[in-house]
């Protein structure tokens, strides 16, 4: 069987989630491995490695989501930043007010030809619980109690967690 290399599919289902949780009138959170390289976040608001942004049309401006990453500015402690965010750093995107969304599968990606050797699965696994929370946490429980695990987030001296598919926990 031969190899195809591809480019990433993880922006375009990106760009659906977040056109389809705006469609209904929710709030679009992503969570972010900030120890990816190329990843440009307030460092102040990481928590395990990882931060929850808020990219809604009221939390950010200039939000352009392209191929590569997603840039914008926002406001941290009524500071402007300007924030950059690969795609492969994306673990999900989800609406903060029901937890429906997606987890993304780690690629085998090659930075140098911008490819990938194979296609990312995806959980579509979606949520119904909701939160009377309204501010994001920068950590891996997630405002709307969705419990996001992925190798990067156990907290240090922590025995490591077993390799493979991030997944999505109800936490009550």
């Amino acid at each position: 069987m031969s190899s195809f290399k591809m480019t990433s599919n993880q922006p375009y289902l990106l760009r659906a989630f977040y056109e389809w949780i705006v469609d209904n009138d929710l709030t679009p959170y992503i969570v972010v491995d900030a120890t990816i390289s190329g990843t440009l976040v307030p460092q102040e608001h990481v928590k395990d490695g990882q931060i929850v942004l808020n990219i809604s049309t009221g939390a950010c401006v200039k939000l352009n989501m392209g191929n590569v990453d997603i840039t914008f500015e926002a406001r941290f402690g009524g500071v402007a930043r300007s924030l950059c965010v690969p795609y492969r750093a994306v673990l999900a995107i989800y609406a903060r007010e029901n937890g429906a969304g997606t987890v993304f599968t780690p690629e085998d990606y090659d930075e140098a030809e911008g490819t990938i050797d194979a296609l990312p699965e995806t959980s579509s696994e979606t949520s119904s619980e909701t939160s009377s929370e309204t501010s994001p946490k920068a950590s891996s429980e997630t405002s709307s109690g969705v419990n996001i695990t992925s190798e990067t987030s156990a907290p240090e001296g922590a025995p490591p967690r077993p390799k493979g598919k991030p997944t999505l926990k109800i936490v009550k």
